[in-house]
């Protein structure tokens, strides 16, 4: 048999267990990289770099689903009312999201994570979001070259 003949199926749960850990893989880089070149950033260990990697992603999951929920929300809605309060909200969300995400970190980790200010936590929080978001596009694009050679 051969290799193109060869089909894999993923289940979603493989789906959703590569994207978990593609991402957790992706913020634990982003992290270090910041404690690295951000003087404000400090993690006191590669263990607890790990622990903040997948509370960020689980607050992250949480968070976008509450923009895009929002978001769609005011996306079904007429008026200009409701034109100008889609934005604002969705503006809104994303930024105090960046002070709760410092507060459960100083809550869960205290002193031994410090991820900056406002400006570091949004530079953080827009590196993983586009670094996972770029990986996602060559793995897509990836399978598109596969299946166009077949």
């Amino acid at each position: 048999m051969s290799p193109s003949e060869l089909q894999i199926a993923v289940t979603p749960a493989q789906q959703r267990f590569a994207s978990w850990m593609t991402d957790v893989l992706v913020y634990i880089v982003v992290l270090n990289l910041f404690v690295e070149h951000a003087s404000a950033v400090v993690i006191d260990s590669f263990s607890i770099s790990i622990l903040t990697a997948i509370l960020l992603k689980l607050m992250l999951d949480a968070l976008l689903g509450v923009e895009h929920r929002v978001s769609s929300y005011f996306a079904g809605k007429q008026g200009r009312v409701f034109r100008v309060l889609g934005p604002l909200s969705v503006f809104s969300i994303l930024f105090f999201t960046k002070f709760l995400i410092l507060e459960v970190v100083n809550f869960v980790f205290g002193d031994h994570v410090a991820l900056g200010h406002f400006v570091e936590i949004a530079a953080i929080v827009i590196t993983m979001i586009a670094a996972s978001r770029v990986l996602r596009a060559i793995y897509v694009r990836l399978g598109r070259s596969a299946v166009s050679s077949s």
